[in-house]
């Protein structure tokens, strides 16, 4: 058995050896997506604090709230500012951005100080004589204009920053203020109304995992990510393999020797795997050696390298498993070619590969979880992000290994059926 088994793995490495383009695409097609992956999506994990927002700022107020405005949104080092031109109106903005001139523009209303400091001089008075009437405060605004084009995350970042900045001045000139009419008010000398800023921080980090010091970066996202697809995108070879010795009559030929079927699997399953890990492994070392040469991060392996291992070995047989089933139920290699190839698309895309299941809608998100390279990346994610241990991918390396079982299994009784039938 142990021979039979040996002439096989030597029969199906020659097949792989002899063809250089095939084997090569298996190995450049995962490297290339995973620098341009990685290199693409590196902006999306950066701060706010080291990609500037572009902003155009036309101060008509030219008074105290205006000035306050304008000084604490250059003081943040969260926006690239630059004033708007000399002449410029707030009706000349606007058209400017809508024509895609500047991306943001913000228009600080002319006598927002004076309509604020009214204000609150009628509110004091109010309050030490009730027999004044009511104030009736009309809001200040202060005018963004954004470009249509303009991301909808960007907007929402813009506006919760403004809103924040604005009510910080609006606070620190409100106390002024109230100081300044009590003092007119009262028979004695008080000292200014005054509190210290940032009251409350917020402190916004990872969660971890114990005393973990992993932080989620690009390469940690999309090492894994595309790995699992080059693993899973063997299935063309595969199954093309499959059908070719089928179609020149190699196949044929083993069946007439005491071979089983099984074993002749097997043999394809032990040298595909090896293909797996070694494409794994060169995925591991240009993310910790290559990429941070690119300037991007480097990988952190974690600490289980057997977590690593068993989810490597589970997803590859997993990839196979499927790769044995198409062969064996498509009839020419255009049909494994064309079906493996979407199949693999369309899982890779409901696993979360091209787009975060976060994302997605709820009841995606739920079809999400049917996906083997989905149960694949999660395992690497708690192994990688999450900086967990082996036990926290025996969930995934279970499901796995379950999905490339029944697949072999289904290969093997479908041979079966077809040579009853015959």
């Amino acid at each position: 058995m142990i021979r039979k088994l040996s002439t096989l793995i030597y029969k199906d490495t020659l097949l792989l050896v002899r063809d250089h383009a095939g084997l090569a695409l298996l190995y450049l097609m995962p490297v290339a997506l995973v620098c341009l992956m990685a290199y693409l999506q590196n902006d999306t994990f950066k701060t706010i604090l080291e990609n500037k927002m572009p902003l155009v700022v036309l101060n008509q107020d030219r008074d105290s709230v205006g000035n306050a405005i304008e000084q604490s949104l250059h003081r943040t080092g969260v926006f690239a500012i630059s004033a708007a031109p000399r002449g410029m109106t707030a009706a000349r903005l606007e058209r400017a951005v809508a024509q895609g001139d500047y991306q943001v523009g913000v228009v600080i209303k002319a006598h927002t100080t004076s309509s604020l400091r009214q204000g609150i001089q009628q509110s004091i008075q109010h309050t030490f004589d009730p027999s004044t009437p009511i104030p009736v405060q009309h809001p200040i605004g202060v005018d963004i204009y954004v470009d249509p084009t303009t991301k909808n995350s960007f907007v929402s970042s813009l506006s919760s920053s403004m809103r924040e900045y604005a009510a910080q001045v609006q606070t620190k000139f409100l106390l002024s203020e109230v100081s300044s009419q009590v003092q007119q008010l009262s028979p004695m000398p008080i000292g200014d109304i005054s509190l210290p800023d940032h009251l409350i921080t917020l402190n916004e980090r990872y969660a971890r995992l114990d005393s973990s010091r992993l932080i989620p970066n690009a390469v940690q996202h999309n090492v894994p990510a595309w790995g699992l697809f080059a693993i899973f995108f063997i299935v063309v070879s595969l199954a093309g393999n499959l059908i070719r010795e089928r179609e020149e009559g190699s196949f044929t030929r083993l069946r007439t020797m005491p071979c089983p079927y099984p074993l002749y699997l097997l043999s394809k399953v032990l040298v595909y795997l090896a293909i797996c890990l070694t494409q794994l492994l060169l995925m591991g070392v240009m993310g910790v050696c290559v990429l941070p040469l690119l300037g991007l991060p480097a990988l952190t392996l974690g600490h289980s390298y057997v977590g690593l291992l068993a989810v490597s070995v589970s997803a590859s047989l997993a990839a196979i498993g499927y790769g044995l089933l198409i062969g064996q139920v498509a009839r020419t290699d255009q049909q494994a070619a064309i079906f493996g190839s979407i199949s693999v698309v369309i899982l890779s895309a409901l696993g979360g590969i091209w787009i975060p299941m976060f994302v997605m809608p709820h009841a995606m998100q739920i079809v999400c979880h049917l996906s083997p390279l989905n149960w694949g990346l999660t395992a690497y994610y708690n192994l990688l992000v999450r900086d967990g241990g082996l036990a926290s991918v025996v969930p995934g390396c279970a499901a796995l290994l379950l999905f490339g079982s029944l697949c072999f299994g289904a290969a093997v009784l479908y041979d079966r059926k077809k040579r009853i039938d015959i």
